[in-house]
């Protein structure tokens, strides 16, 4: 048995189980952070940086990285709000919402495979073009509209909303299209050994993009997402999701070198982030607490990779 393989397997399970066993420890919050009530609310905020952790774990898997995550939810948003508020239909402004965000990831991976520039860079300048073209679009102030069937996608009744659902579903589609189909095998080798991988026959632009498109869908999911939570486009909203979906990633085992990640260990990097937000709530700690915490999880995570690599090599 490869005791190295199972312990990377088991890690972000094992993760989990500590971080809630430490909030847990206090006697004062125990109750009311185990309790069912709460576990639905945790469920609840994953669901925006689940789903656009799945489309991060694809782009991390290529070698590739996306700092744009926050800008296109946000984008994506404002512009399904909009739509509502100008009279389109639900399902008009959902799709459209969902389209923006796959555009902004064609548009990400047309530059970064067609001209071969540096997804770091790429990605960074359209963080700052979509941020922008958010607040244009929204008259840099949050778009309100009337009640529509978007906001029961995270609508909180008595049973778990549909955006927890549908993360469960996108989970799945997402771990066959990575592991099962040939674009998902492409993904993997590209980030193992891009050099490799295009003498192997590999078009590498031509899959980076669609990459980089799959992954803007999810992200416009989240979008849409984010739109039936805060039921408004906010063009200032999601600012720094894309460090909690990195981290998220990072945390279930994928390698910012590329060439290694899962879905499950993702969802469940995300799952982490959210019980730690939940918990330090729960602890009455301020919020510059919590963002310290995060940070220091981030390191941590970066830290545990780089310690893998070096393990392997």
């Amino acid at each position: 048995m490869n005791w190295r393989k199972l312990l990377n397997a088991l890690g972000p399970f094992l993760g989990l189980a500590l971080v809630t066993g430490l909030f847990s420890l206090n006697a004062e919050v125990r109750e009311v952070f185990l309790s069912t009530g709460n576990f639905k609310i945790i469920l609840t905020q994953t669901v925006v940086v689940a789903i656009a952790a799945l489309g991060m774990t694809l782009i991390i898997v290529s070698g590739g990285i996306d700092l744009s995550v926050g800008s296109a939810i946000a984008f994506s948003g404002v512009l399904g709000a909009t739509l509502i508020l100008k009279g389109a239909s639900p399902v008009a402004a959902a799709t459209a919402t969902v389209l923006a965000g796959a555009g902004i990831g064609l548009l990400n991976g047309a530059i970064i495979g067609g001209l071969r520039m540096m997804p770091f860079i790429v990605t960074l300048g359209m963080l700052g073009v979509a941020r922008g073209s958010a607040k244009w679009l929204g008259g840099n102030q949050t778009v309100n509209f009337p009640a529509s069937p978007i906001n029961d996608l995270m609508a909180s009744g008595g049973t778990l909303p549909i955006g927890v659902w549908i993360v469960a579903v996108l989970a799945i589609m997402m771990a066959v299209l990575m592991r099962q189909t040939v674009f998902g095998r492409y993904a993997f080798a590209i980030g193992s050994n891009e050099t490799a991988a295009r003498f192997s026959g590999v078009r590498v632009g031509v899959i980076k993009f669609a990459i980089y498109g799959v992954a803007g869908f999810f992200f416009g999911v989240a979008g849409l997402m984010q739109l039936s939570r805060l039921r408004q486009g906010d063009p200032s909203v999601a600012i720094g999701v894309e460090l909690d979906t990195i981290a998220a990633v990072v945390i279930g085992g994928a390698s910012l070198s590329g060439g290694s990640g899962s879905v499950i260990g993702s969802m469940i990097g995300a799952l982490i982030m959210a019980v730690l937000r939940n918990g330090s709530q729960q602890m009455g700690w301020p919020t510059y607490m919590q963002e310290i915490i995060i940070g220091l999880v981030i390191i941590l995570a970066v830290g545990l990779d780089k310690w893998r690599q070096s393990r392997a090599s």
